[in-house]
């Protein structure tokens, strides 16, 4: 039997129980554009407050990870720059690899949260308790986000995302208490 909308829990309630944020790259944390050297090797372009909100979030408590279909040593070092300790890269099937996050962290699907913006996207999204998406996203990852963000992927929709969470879980305010007392 289908949940009336009554029933449907809100975005805001959706991000109140996540206990791990899972993003994408490409088109997440990224713009989605991809550079190569003539050698071949790629360049991407990360958005310093997207960071930022990711370490909020650590602060907060709440665990990240990536789950990524390229596999980038440039990845690697943001993930370990950022303290990002969950990272699977070079990842064909996501559904797998969330699977095998869950049984690492002990964490609920329901309890999950996934930022991303197309197809191989979609089987991550469908699974977890709150899933959301940056404004550009396909079509169909728009409609199935349960939170989708104004700022496009690369350009501020992760720190967008991270602000919602920290707002839902009523953690934001005593962060920002906590960075204007230095």
């Amino acid at each position: 039997m289908a949940s009336s909308p009554a029933s449907t829990p809100s975005a805001t309630e959706r991000a109140s129980r996540v206990k791990l944020m899972i993003f994408d790259v490409d088109g997440v944390l990224t713009d989605g554009g991809l550079m190569f050297t003539a050698e071949g090797d790629t360049m991407k372009s990360f958005n310093s407050m997207d960071g930022h909100g990711a370490k909020l979030l650590r602060e907060a408590g709440i665990d990240t990870a990536i789950i990524t279909g390229r596999q980038s040593g440039i990845v690697a070092v943001r993930a370990k720059e950022l303290r990002i300790k969950h990272l699977y890269q070079g990842v064909e099937h996501k559904l797998v690899a969330f699977n095998e996050l869950l049984k690492e962290t002990g964490i609920a699907a329901e309890e999950c949260g996934y930022m991303g913006d197309d197809w191989p996207d979609l089987a991550v999204m469908l699974k977890v308790g709150f899933a959301a998406a940056p404004a550009n996203s396909h079509p169909e990852i728009l409609a199935r986000a349960h939170w989708v963000s104004k700022a496009r992927g690369g350009h501020g929709a992760v720190r967008e995302l991270c602000d919602t969470l920290l707002h839902a879980q009523q953690r934001y305010d005593a962060l920002l208490k906590a960075a204007c007392e230095g």
